[in-house]
């Protein structure tokens, strides 16, 4: 007999995939031009066989982006604390669906799945993945990057703020390597293809 079980994990993708993981807010209540933006991204990721890994919830940019993808023919992959499982928060755009025990589980999933790491408009949760892939290659444990995705402007403090901390010598050489900052659509997808 056979089953049909993540048929979409079976369809073939061009071998220039990748598998990006996309840190944002789970914030509906939000600036508009945030969710056209992340629906514009997530619809080119999914026409060009890239799969997505986010956070699995079904609030805000998370919710966006997995929709976005998800109808343009792309897979999705959500990392699912069971809190987001419980309170019946987790997105019905998950193709593949890994649950965890909790977000420091979630973020450190999402790292090992993903390729490169876009970081859309976020609070306190999206600085912390942030950071966390940062620190960890700064010191070696990967080569993977993140690139800042500054929607109207979203990312400008904080690299004004990273750029103080370089000019102060507590920001190691090479840092820049690994954080990136994409002002539009157009440097986000090449930054990605790089």
């Amino acid at each position: 007999m056979v089953r049909l079980f993540h048929y979409k994990s079976l369809i073939l993708h061009k071998t220039n995939d990748m598998k990006i993981a996309v840190f944002c807010s789970a914030n509906s209540n939000i600036d508009p031009d945030f969710f056209s933006k992340t629906e514009e991204l997530g619809h080119w990721m999914g026409e060009n066989g890239h799969q997505l890994v986010f956070g699995g919830c079904n609030l805000g940019l998370m919710e966006c982006i997995a929709k976005a993808v998800h109808e343009s023919g792309g897979m999705t992959i959500g990392v699912v604390p069971t809190i987001v499982e419980k309170h019946g928060r987790a997105s019905d755009y998950t193709d593949v669906k890994i649950m965890c025990d909790n977000l420091s589980d979630r973020k450190d999933l999402m790292i090992a799945k993903s390729d490169v790491i876009v970081a859309l408009p976020g609070g306190v949760g999206t600085l912390d993945e942030i950071f966390t892939v940062v620190a960890a290659a700064s010191i070696g444990y990967h080569d993977k990057r993140v690139v800042l995705y500054n929607i109207k402007g979203f990312w400008d403090s904080l690299v004004s703020m990273l750029d103080d901390l370089k000019a102060k010598g507590v920001i190691r050489e090479g840092f820049e390597k690994s954080l990136k900052v994409a002002s539009d659509i157009e440097e986000l997808k090449h930054l990605l293809e790089e």
